[in-house]
């Protein structure tokens, strides 16, 4: 019960969260953060953490204070602890998939991996080829799926690499950096969770549209109920 009351706390304001963190210490506080970022990348059954608005909070943190001129999170040792846990997530799902994918997808454990995300995952790396593990970053579900996929469908680990670790390095700079600038804005500290479920909502248009067509394109048309 406490994880489940951890992570709705952690979903809901991810500032609060590390502001928690960081009465524990600096360490401890870039550990959370690394832990959450590779578990949503590195882990297939935990899609929905909320990587994108993490990332924005802590760049919240590392910018200096107003007043004080002091940051609460050091941007040097974040960035870091960012690039690289995107980077080694990415490497973990890859070779769970490679190994064990078609036996994850075949026990149905995985709830959020539904037949609609799967397909629109492969039709991103048929499409795209290995820069579909690039965009897939950007695209919440599917940067968690995109690893494991690419490892079932037998995509090299030399084609897959570079877009993963390129991939990785832009989005984790991106928001990072987009709460380091733009997190201190007085309009934004005094709306910072409507902030945040703009990023979320923001994030996951795109997936809500590719289910709506595909939801849509499994319809049978009016013409063909007519005729048979």
């Amino acid at each position: 019960m406490r994880i489940i009351d951890f992570l709705i706390g952690l979903l809901k304001d991810p500032r609060t969260a590390i502001a928690t963190w960081i009465t524990m210490g600096v360490a401890p506080t870039l550990g959370f953060i690394f832990l959450i970022v590779f578990v949503e990348t590195g882990v297939v059954f935990f899609p929905f953490l909320p990587g994108d608005s993490l990332l924005f909070a802590a760049g919240f943190f590392a910018a200096p204070d107003a007043t004080t001129g002091v940051s609460a999170l050091p941007l040097t040792a974040l960035l870091p602890v960012v690039w690289i846990a995107p980077i080694v997530g990415d490497q973990c799902n890859y070779v769970i998939g490679r190994f064990f994918g078609r036996r994850i997808i075949d026990s149905g454990r995985v709830k959020a991996m539904t037949p609609e995300r799967i397909a629109k995952t492969e039709a991103m790396i048929d499409r795209w080829g290995p820069l579909a593990v690039f965009l897939g970053r950007f695209f919440p579900f599917i940067r968690t799926f995109m690893p494991f996929i690419s490892g079932i469908s037998g995509m090299r680990w030399r084609r897959f690499t570079p877009f993963s670790v390129l991939g990785g390095l832009t989005w984790s700079t991106l928001f990072t950096l987009l709460g380091y600038f733009f997190g201190g804005i007085p309009a934004v500290q005094n709306n910072f969770e409507l902030v945040i479920l703009a990023i979320l909502l923001i994030s996951l248009t795109p997936t809500f549209i590719g289910l709506w067509k595909a939801r849509s394109s499994s319809k049978p048309s009016h013409t063909e109920s007519a005729s048979e």
